[in-house]
């Protein structure tokens, strides 16, 4: 009889400890998934909903000018890059027959050289535009025809953008964009979107529409050609109450997150959200700067209704 109370009383203490050793076990694990989460506090800022695609550098208008004849250039007043106002006198060049009437005097001696070039005036090349010169394809003395480009002007630098017809639909005229460009990525051009093409081109078996983005300046080291990278802004919400929207849970259409109160209680908290752009989500109703909101909390996690796994259901925007 003796023997088997022992035996009892052994088996109860065992269990005791087991149990001690599992709460112990328990709560250390848990103490460490506690001290694992992060807290933030909503803070001021923009939230803004973008539309992002690439783009090259172009000419808005790209002029060739073309001599009105046939002849020789003389002289070129200008080299890529200039400035030119319209009217200013780009290149000289003499006509086929002037060209030819100089070259003869010119054996005759200075007197006669002088006389042919004072009565056979040269022809100016004048610029129609005020713009920039782009492109210098000839040289003094080469002979060019009328169909001859002898110099390209750009009146501004724009970047073309292409946006398939899917996100055209959220591109107006008047948005604001931001150009980041591939040569200089640090560089970051604030600009307005100016005009969406009415008409729709197929490129690689994707309908694409080109879309105009107006750099706001022009600086020194914007080429023509260069690729983009341009995000146009469909939304935006300035000055707002925000917090990362990896801290928003969701249970059909509830919005809530985890608040922690001053004495390390863990409460649910509903919210009302504006913008969200899946990296940081405007408040409009439900917190306060000096919430302690809980991002990835591992402690606790509350139930959310599944929204399943069917490929054909696009995901809940957040």
């Amino acid at each position: 009889m003796m023997k088997n109370k022992s035996i009892v009383i052994i088996a109860v203490i065992i269990g005791c400890a087991a149990v001690f050793l599992f709460m112990h076990s328990k709560a250390g694990k848990d103490q460490s998934k506690l001290n694992n989460k992060k807290i933030v506090n909503p803070s001021i800022g923009d939230v803004k909903i973008t539309v992002e695609t690439t783009g090259v550098v172009e000419p808005q208008n790209r002029l060739q000018l073309k001599p009105s004849i046939s002849g020789r250039i003389e002289e070129i007043l200008v080299r890529e890059g200039d400035k030119v106002d319209k009217g200013d006198i780009l290149a000289w060049m003499s006509s086929t027959e002037r060209a030819a009437l100089v070259d003869a005097a010119r054996s005759q001696g200075d007197e006669a050289l002088k006389y042919w070039e004072e009565a056979y005036k040269k022809t100016p090349i004048i610029s129609p535009i005020d713009g920039e010169i782009i492109v210098r394809s000839v040289e003094p003395g080469q002979t060019i025809s009328a169909s001859d480009a002898v110099l390209v002007l750009s009146d501004r630098l724009v970047v073309s953008a292409q946006f398939d017809e899917t996100d055209i639909g959220r591109v107006k005229v008047g948005q604001d964009a931001l150009i980041i460009l591939d040569a200089y990525p640090d560089v970051r051009l604030d600009g307005i979107v100016d005009h969406v093409a009415y008409e729709s081109e197929i490129v690689s078996n994707v309908t694409i529409y080109n879309v105009d983005i107006l750099p706001n300046e022009i600086p020194d080291m914007l080429r023509s050609g260069m690729s983009v990278t341009v995000e146009v802004v469909e939304k935006k919400s300035k000055d707002v109450l925000m917090i990362p929207s990896s801290a928003i849970h969701y249970d059909g259409e509830r919005r809530f997150v985890l608040v922690q109160g001053s004495r390390g209680k863990i409460t649910e908290r509903d919210i009302k959200i504006g913008l969200n752009n899946d990296q940081a989500a405007e408040i409009i109703s439900g917190l306060s700067a000096e919430d302690n909101v809980i991002i990835q909390d591992t402690l606790y996690l509350p139930k959310t209704k599944s929204l399943g796994t069917n490929p054909f259901i696009s995901e809940r925007k957040r």
